[in-house]
C-alpha cells in the first residue's frame, strides 16, 4: 500500500484500524525523550557539559587533593550523583581526558588516531588539571540543588568563565534530536571572546585534534545544513611511494587504511601495499604498483576514500530547560556573556567579604580601644549584655559601613584576653589600609567590568595558550571530478556491426581501458550519437563507426566529419566537439533521411586537423573527380551544425592522405597558491599558454628540479622556489653552500633530462640553496658575516652570466668567495629580449583538460560506398 493509500478510510476498508497512544503511554513517551534530550544528550550552553560531565568534574573537585586518583575511585564517587551505573561514567571520563583540556591523565588512555580504547578504570589515573580548577569551579556563585537520591548536593550548572562547549566540541543522539558542535582552536576562542567583548566583528572555525586540511567555505556558522570537508595530509614521498601524516576528524588509522583496501578491492585505486608506523603520530605509508601516477592517487584517495570526509555540524544546546538550535558565534557570544556575569558575581562576593572584614575590624578596634569588656562582669544575661554592647558602639555609628548584628558581638565577646591584651592598633590599621585598597580595587573592576573579563581571558590565553596553536589547515579544496582520477582497470570491447559495447564482449574489437563509473560515447554510421554506462553489455545500434570513454567537458577532442545529405545527395564537412551530454539520449549528427549517411568520421584527441582526399563517381560531364580537403580550413563549431559543402555530386569514397597537427590554441594555464593546484579558471598566478609538447619547470628549497607536463592533477608543496613554463634553451643560474669544502659556489646549466628530477646542490647533510635564478642574464649582491677581529667586508655585485659559463647540472661550480656569506639578495636582472613563439592558429575554444594518451591512428575510420 503506497503512501497516498494510508488513509483512515482505507486502512477500514482493508480491515485494519489505527489505535492512537494516549494516556499513560503518551505521557511516558514524553517524559522518557525530555529526560533524555536534558538530562542524558544534550549539554547546557551555561557551562557546556551534559549532565554525566558536569557530576564527574564535581566529584573530582570533592576528591581533589593534588595528586592523581584511579579512574575506577572517580566513577565511584560520581555514582552517588550519576544513577546510570559505572560504565556511562568511565565512558564519558575518558572521553573528557582525551580532550586534554580539563583532566590530566597518567596511563593507558586510549589512541584517538588509532581507535585504541583506554585501559581498565583500575590501572589509570586523573586529577583536575589546572585550568580547570582556574575555570570551571566557584563554589560561592554556584547554584545547588539536591541530586537524584535526595543524599547528597550537585551544582544546577558549573560557573565556567570560558567558552567550554566550543574548546571541546560535543555530539550525542536525543529523542527527536540530536547534537554536533565540533571543537574550536583554544586560542581562537579567547581572541573571539575579546572581541565581542570590544564589539569587534570575529569569525571562528573548527580546529580537530586529528590536524588534517579543513575546508570551511560552506560552515555556515555551524548552522544545520553547513558542513565541512576535512582531507588527510598526503605528501609524496617518491615516485612510488605517499605518506599520510595527519587523518580526518572522525576517523582512525584503522579505518582509514581499512576504506583504502575497499577502494583498492573495487578498482578504483591501486595500491600495491600499506604499511602503518602510527605511534605517536599518524604515519601510513602507502606503496604503489609500477606506472601509477603519485598525483592522480592523491586525488583518488580523496575522491573515494576516507581520506576526504565531510561533517555537518548541528549546534543544539538546552536553555531554558528547552532545545535551541544556535550559531556557533551566538553561542560563544552567550558564554562571553555568562563569563562576564560569574566574573561580576565573584566580584560582588568578595566585595562583601572585604566589606564585612573591615566592618569586623572596625568594630574590634573599638571594642579593645574603648575597653568594653571591663564591665562583662556586671551583665549575666546575653541579651543584657548585647544591648550594653551596642549602646556602647552608638557614638561610632557614623564610622561603620554597616549594621551590627548580634553575630557581631557574639564574636567580640569571644576574643581571647590574650588578645586583647596584645593589640596592636597600628598593625590593625594598616591591615585596614589595604582592606580598603582591596575594595576599591573591586570596586573600580565593578565599574570597568568588561576591562576585566577581557583582561580575564588575556590571562587565560597568556597561561594556558603555550602548545595550544591551531592544528588544522584551513584552505579551500579543488572539486575533484571521480572519472578522472578513478584507475581504470576493466577493458571495453565493441561489437561494431552488431552495435554492442561492454566489458564482457571479450572476442570482439577492444576500445581501451575503462572503470565502471565511466560512459562509452559511441557514433553510428547513420549519423546517430549516443552516450551509455558502461556496463557489461549494452546495445546501442547496428553500424558503429566509433566507440571510447566518454570525457565530460573535454573540448581538446575534436571530431572531423563528412556527410551525405541523404535529401539533397549533396555532401558536407564540419568540425565538433561534445562536451555535455544526456545518457542515453540519441543525438542526430547529420539530417534525418533514409538515405544520410557518414562517408568520414575521425576522433582527434588533441584537436589533429588530416587532410583528405574526395574521390567522385563518374556522373554526366563532371570532369574533377578527385582532390584534396584540409579539415584545418573548417572552424570548429557546434555538434547541431550543417557544415560546408563538400560537393554536389555522389562521394565514391573519401580517403585519408596525409595526418594533420593540433588545431587548438595553447591552453592558459594558472597556479592557485591556496589550493596549491594548477587550474584553467584563471585562479592565481598566470604561468603560460601551453601547447601539448610544452613543460613546467620545478625548483625546490631542497635543491631538486626537473620538468614536468602541466597536468591539472598535479599536487604541490610549500617547498617551490621556481615555477614557470619551461624554455629548454634558458639556463638555471644557483648559487648553494657546499657542506663538505664550507665554501659557497655558482654554477648555471640547462636542463638534460627533461623526465629526471635531479638535485642540483651536492649531497652533504649541511649543503644548501642560497640562490636560484630561471632569468638570462640575474643579477646578485652578496652580504658577508662580520668576523671577529677583521674588518667588515663590503657588499658586492655578481653577475652570473659573466661569472660562469654554462656547464653540465652535475658540475659542482665556480667558488664564489673564500669568506663567510650572510646572506644572497636578488637583485633586478639584466634586460634581455625575449622571443615569443606563441601562435594562435584556432579560435579560442576556452581552457580545456590536458590529454596525456593518443590513439596512434587519431580514431580515424575510412569508409567506402
Amino acid at each position: 500500500m503506497s503512501v497516498e493509500e494510508n488513509t483512515p478510510q482505507s486502512l477500514q476498508q482493508s480491515g485494519e484500524s489505527i489505535i492512537k497512544i494516549t494516556g499513560m503511554y503518551q505521557n511516558w513517551f514524553l517524559d522518557y525523550a525530555s529526560y533524555v534530550i536534558l538530562e542524558r544528550a544534550v549539554p547546557a550552553i551555561e557551562d557546556g557539559f551534559k549532565p554525566v560531565q558536569r557530576r564527574i568534574m564535581h566529584s573530582m573537585r570533592e576528591l581533589y587533593k593534588g595528586h592523581l586518583d584511579k579512574v575506577a575511585k572517580i566513577v565511584g564517587h560520581t555514582m552517588q550523583f550519576h544513577p546510570h551505573g559505572d560504565s556511562s561514567i568511565s565512558d564519558a571520563l575518558v572521553q573528557l581526558g582525551q580532550k586534554e583540556l580539563l583532566i590530566d591523565t597518567q596511563g593507558a588512555w586510549g589512541n584517538i588516531l588509532t581507535g585504541d580504547a583506554a585501559a581498565a578504570s583500575r590501572y589509570i589515573e586523573a586529577r583536575l588539571s589546572k585550568f580547570a580548577l582556574d575555570v570551571v569551579f566557584s563554589p560561592k556563585v554556584t547554584e545547588w540543588q539536591v541530586s537524584y537520591d535526595g543524599r547528597e548536593k550537585e551544582p544546577v550548572n558549573l560557573p565556567v568563565k570560558f567558552p567550554l562547549l566550543l574548546a571541546q566540541g560535543t555530539e550525542g543522539i536525543a529523542v527527536g534530536l540530536s547534537t554536533k558542535i565540533l571543537p574550536h582552536n583554544f586560542l581562537e576562542l579567547i581572541d573571539a571572546s575579546i572581541s565581542y567583548l570590544k564589539n569587534q566583528p570575529f569569525e571562528l572555525y573548527p580546529d580537530f585534534p586529528t590536524a588534517g586540511i579543513m575546508d570551511v567555505s560552506n560552515y555556515n556558522d555551524g548552522q544545520r545544513g553547513g558542513r565541512v570537508r576535512v582531507r588527510a595530509k598526503i605528501s609524496q614521498v617518491d615516485k612510488s611511494t605517499l605518506r599520510i601524516t595527519e587523518i580526518p576528524f572522525s576517523t582512525t588509522t584503522g579505518s582509514l587504511i581499512e576504506s583504502i583496501l575497499k577502494a583498492n578491492d573495487k578498482g578504483k585505486i591501486k595500491v600495491k601495499k600499506i604499511d602503518d608506523n602510527t605511534a605517536k603520530n599518524v604515519d601510513i605509508i602507502i606503496h604503489l604498483p609500477p606506472g601509477i601516477s603519485p598525483d592522480k592517487t592523491i586525488d583518488a584517495l580523496y575522491a573515494f576514500t576516507a581520506c576526504e570526509t565531510s561533517i555537518s555540524p548541528l549546534a543544539c544546546v538546552i536553555q531554558d530547560n528547552k532545545p535551541h538550535f544556535l550559531t556557533i558565534s551566538e553561542i560563544l557570544r552567550r558564554s562571553t556573556d555568562n563569563t562576564v556575569q560569574l566574573l561580576k558575581k565573584e566580584l560582588e562576593v568578595e566585595l562583601r567579604e572585604l566589606e564585612e572584614q573591615w566592618h569586623f575590624s572596625s568594630l574590634e578596634k573599638i571594642f579593645i580601644r574603648e575597653e568594653m569588656y571591663i564591665d562583662f562582669k556586671l551583665y549575666s544575661e546575653r541579651e543584657a549584655l548585647y544591648q550594653y554592647l551596642r549602646n556602647r558602639f552608638e557614638p561610632f555609628k557614623e564610622q561603620l559601613i554597616k549594621e551590627i548584628t548580634n553575630e557581631h558581638l557574639q564574636r567580640l565577646t569571644q576574643i581571647p584576653m590574650i588578645r586583647i591584651t596584645k593589640f596592636d592598633t597600628f598593625k590593625a590599621d594598616k591591615n585596614m589600609l589595604k582592606i580598603e585598597a582591596d575594595i576599591e580595587e573591586i570596586k573600580n573592576h565593578l565599574a570597568n567590568l568588561i576591562d576585566y573579563a577581557i583582561n580575564h581571558f588575556k590571562r587565560l590565553k597568556e597561561t594556558y595558550g603555550k602548545g595550544k596553536e591551531r592544528k588544522t589547515e584551513i584552505r579551500p579544496f579543488d572539486n575533484i571530478e571521480a572519472t578522472k582520477v578513478v584507475v581504470r582497470n576493466i577493458k571495453l570491447y565493441v561489437n561494431k556491426a552488431e552495435g554492442f559495447v561492454g566489458t564482457s564482449l571479450k572476442k570482439d574489437d577492444y576500445i581501451g581501458d575503462c572503470s565502471d563509473i565511466d560512459d562509452v560515447i559511441v557514433f553510428v554510421e547513420n549519423g546517430i550519437m549516443k552516450v551509455v554506462k558502461v556496463s557489461d553489455k549494452t546495445y546501442v545500434e547496428k553500424n558503429i563507426i566509433h566507440a571510447a570513454v566518454f570525457k565530460k567537458d573535454d573540448k581538446r577532442t575534436i571530431y572531423n566529419l563528412i556527410y551525405k545529405d541523404g535529401q539533397t545527395g549533396f555532401s558536407y564537412i564540419k568540425r565538433f566537439s561534445v562536451t555535455g551530454v544526456i545518457r542515453d539520449k540519441e543525438y542526430e549528427l547529420i539530417p534525418n533521411h533514409k538515405n544520410s549517411k557518414i562517408l568520414y568520421f575521425s576522433a582527434n584527441p588533441n584537436g589533429e586537423a588530416e587532410i583528405v582526399t574526395i574521390n567522385l563517381r563518374q556522373v554526366g560531364s563532371v570532369r574533377k573527380l578527385r582532390w584534396d580537403i584540409n579539415f584545418a580550413d573548417t572552424l570548429i563549431k557546434g555538434r547541431g551544425v550543417k557544415g560546408n559543402l563538400v560537393s554536389k555530386y555522389p562521394i565514391k569514397r573519401v580517403e585519408l592522405k596525409e595526418k594533420g597537427v593540433s588545431t587548438l590554441k595553447p591552453r592558459k594555464i594558472w597556479f592557485d597558491d591556496i589550493v596549491k593546484r594548477l587550474n584553467t579558471e584563471e585562479r592565481g598566478k598566470l604561468l603560460g599558454a601551453f601547447k601539448g609538447s610544452d613543460r613546467l619547470l620545478l625548483a625546490t628549497k631542497d635543491g631538486n628540479i626537473k620538468t614536468v607536463i602541466p597536468d591539472l592533477s598535479l599536487h604541490f608543496d610549500d617547498n617551490i622556489l621556481i615555477m614557470e613554463k619551461w624554455i629548454p634553451e634558458k639556463p638555471i643560474s644557483v648559487i648553494y653552500y657546499d657542506g663538505e669544502k664550507e665554501r659557497c659556489f655558482v654554477k648555471r646549466f640547462l636542463i638534460e633530462n627533461e623526465n629526471k628530477e635531479e638535485l642540483i646542490i651536492t649531497e652533504h647533510p649541511k649543503s644548501h640553496l642560497l640562490f636560484i635564478s630561471s632569468d638570462w642574464r640575474p643579477m646578485a649582491e652578496v652580504i658577508f658575516t662580520k668576523e671577529r677581529g677583521k674588518p667588515e667586508k663590503e657588499n658586492i655585485l655578481v653577475n652570473l652570466e659573466e661569472f660562469i659559463a654554462i656547464k653540465g647540472i652535475k658540475a659542482l661550480g665556480n667558488q664564489l668567495t673564500t669568506d663567510k656569506v650572510k646572506e644572497i639578495i636578488t637583485l633586478e636582472s639584466l634586460p634581455y629580449e625575449e622571443q615569443d613563439d606563441v601562435e594562435i592558429t584556432e579560435e579560442d575554444l576556452g581552457d580545456d583538460e590536458i590529454i596525456e594518451d593518443n590513439d596512434e591512428n587519431n580514431g580515424q575510420t575510412e569508409l567506402e560506398f
